[in-house]
């Protein structure tokens, strides 16, 4: 009780008993004799005992400090504070329910963020992970910046080249292969000698990406080369050397099936490590493992096409 300063009394309500909270377990077995019109039918709902349905109305009752059922011969009557309660408490069951739902939906969603054009990996194989892991939802995230894994943006993630672990996790998973590519319309219009790229237009690469292997490869063999487009994004790059813009060092696990180019380093030029990566509680999640070996596999499964060493004729 306090007073305002005109010394108006106001008096508020005893908080109810366990703390002032009310016990979600005690409002479903409520909810439950509530619905059933009986101790029996609750209890035959819930596969408890009639004993524990009394106990815990009882319980709900003494922390309101009135009653919500009448028991009787016929069965239970709701007081008039139980007609009152009972749309609510329907309403926290509904409120319980979605945020049970968003909880498993949130447990079996898996984000896995790959490097830019890598993602063509992983999708041929997607099929057996849906038939083996029908509960994980897969969501696949391309692109050049890699993955905050510790700010939360993915919980996996493939990386090609060094990785700056901190607290992450980075298991090793093959080696990437990189050789020269141009379409057949540059070729038709001017020949390539791959150990001298001197005055060709050439796709560079951009940002982080400019101080790869591959880039170096390349930077030391153009000269004064016109550099026609620089990327970090090699699905952009792709798009370039197909459309006969000039040359790309390109992984070859993208080049070699393209139709329409031709690779002109039968050997790699280049490699840069493939890796996942991930934090240390990812693996408590069972969606999570399962995501990490269907990676691991399905990348070893197609090991000779990202090192390149199945060179298309």
């Amino acid at each position: 009780m306090c007073s305002d300063a005109q010394g108006l009394q106001i008096r508020y309500p005893e908080p109810m008993g366990r703390d002032g909270e009310l016990d979600w377990d005690d409002l479903r077995h409520f909810l439950h004799a509530a619905r059933a019109g009986s101790l029996a039918g609750a209890a035959r709902a819930l596969g408890v005992e009639h004993t524990t349905i009394g106990r815990r109305l009882t319980a709900l009752e003494a922390a309101l400090g009135a009653p919500l059922v009448l028991r009787g011969a016929d069965g239970l009557t709701l007081t008039a504070l139980g007609e009152k309660a009972l749309p609510l408490v329907n309403d926290v069951e509904r409120a319980v329910l979605a945020v049970a739902d968003l909880l498993a939906s949130r447990r079996s969603r898996v984000r896995l963020a790959v490097p830019s054009g890598f993602t063509a990996l992983f999708t041929g194989a997607l099929g057996r992970l849906r038939r083996e892991h029908p509960e994980v939802s897969l969501e696949l995230l391309s692109g050049a910046r890699p993955a905050d894994l510790e700010h939360g943006e993915a919980d996996l993630a493939v990386r090609a080249g060094p990785v700056v672990r901190g607290d992450l996790i980075a298991r090793r998973l093959c080696d990437v292969g990189w050789a020269l590519y141009a379409s057949e319309a540059y070729l038709a219009r001017r020949p390539v000698d791959p150990g001298d790229l001197a005055g060709h237009d050439v796709i560079g690469f951009h940002g982080a990406a400019a101080g790869s292997p591959a880039a170096r490869w390349l930077e030391q063999r153009t000269g004064a080369s016109s550099i026609a487009l620089r990327s970090r994004e090699m699905s952009d790059m792709l798009v370039a050397v197909s459309s006969g813009l000039g040359l790309a060092v390109l992984p070859c696990m993208l080049g070699d099936p393209e139709p329409g180019l031709r690779r002109l380093t039968r050997e790699v030029v280049a490699t840069s490590a493939l890796s996942v990566v991930y934090r240390p509680e990812a693996r408590r999640s069972r969606a999570v493992r399962a995501v990490l070996r269907f990676v691991v596999d399905t990348v070893h499964a197609q090991r000779d096409r990202i090192a390149g060493t199945r060179a298309r004729r």
